[in-house]
């Protein structure tokens, strides 16, 4: 037999709590609010994502503050950090690492120019690196030329060996793209493709100086290796499983929206186009957070 209890009111349960009315339902209220706004930051973040599919949280709380303002949101980094944990939207990072370099040849090799040089415009120095990304039953070579002042990706090129050629496209790629006649510095490793013929003339034929890095050591060219990596990792360009042209297609797609669209630490977060309108010393915004983090943990 089903037996009736008598229904309790919200007022009486407001009262037997300490509480009123209309700090229940004010609760309630902010609650709805709340999961309206996160709905909105989680389809902005989204959105992001599509042009700049593995960006940092860091930067992503930047780009997101215009685009929240128009919604009348404003949250902190730890906010959105703890927010996109929540919802699994946290980029991981992988590490990888295939030889692209062959210094062991008999070319003429060049001596380090940039060691203790000051960075302080666009077109002063250009580093260039190759990287792997493997596509379907293959592996595919990307070469990148990279202005050192702006982290404007200034040339490329995809190619599916390791020869001299793709090189000396994206070098032309860069060449055509340059704006400014002043004294330019090209920066590379050791690699038997920087030190070919083709290459080497084409960079004297342009009356571009020619630095190289010493004995292999790659932090001697530490800004191509780091353009590399946010390539592949914020663009998922690690293992596209595409075909040749459709991977080719999607680095050129990436590299724009790298260009135009992501913001830089290292640039004041500018994007590398605004950057590279821009000159004299560059503010910037990135910390060694594993470095702080340590220091904390020692500290404790």
């Amino acid at each position: 037999m089903k037996e009736d209890y008598p229904s309790i009111g919200i007022a009486t349960l407001c009262r037997l709590f300490g509480k009123t009315r209309h700090a229940y339902y004010d609760t309630l209220w902010r609650k709805e609010n709340n999961l309206v706004k996160e709905d909105i930051i989680l389809q902005e973040v989204i959105s992001v994502r599509k042009d700049l599919p593995s960006l940092g949280t860091r930067k992503m709380h930047h780009v997101l503050q215009a685009r929240l303002a128009s919604h009348s949101i404003s949250i902190g980094r730890d906010y959105l950090f703890d927010l996109l944990a929540e919802h699994r939207l946290l980029v991981r990072r992988r590490k990888r690492k295939v030889i692209t370099t062959d210094s062991r040849h008999w070319m003429g090799k060049y001596s380090n120019l940039i060691k203790s040089i000051t960075i302080n415009r666009p077109e002063q120095v250009w580093v260039s690196d190759i990287t792997y990304i493997k596509i379907m039953n293959q592996w595919g070579y990307l070469s990148l030329i990279t202005d050192a002042y702006s982290r404007k990706i200034m040339g490329y090129s995809f190619q599916n060996d390791l020869t001299a050629e793709g090189c000396v496209a994206a070098l032309k790629m860069a060449l055509d793209n340059r704006v400014s006649n002043e004294q330019l510095i090209h920066h590379s490793d050791r690699g038997s493709q920087y030190c070919s013929q083709q290459y080497v003339k084409l960079l004297l034929e342009n009356k571009i100086a020619i630095s190289m890095t010493e004995n292999g050591d790659p932090y001697e060219n530490a800004l191509a290796e780091r353009m590399n990596g946010i390539l592949k990792s914020e663009f998922n360009l690690y293992n596209t499983q595409l075909g040749f042209e459709q991977t080719r297609n999607l680095i050129s797609k990436s590299i724009n929206a790298y260009n135009k669209l992501r913001p830089h630490a290292s640039c004041d977060y500018m994007t590398p186009e605004e950057a590279h309108l821009k000159s004299g010393t560059m503010n910037k915004k990135w910390k060694n957070y594993n470095r702080t983090y340590s220091h904390q943990k020692a500290t404790v």
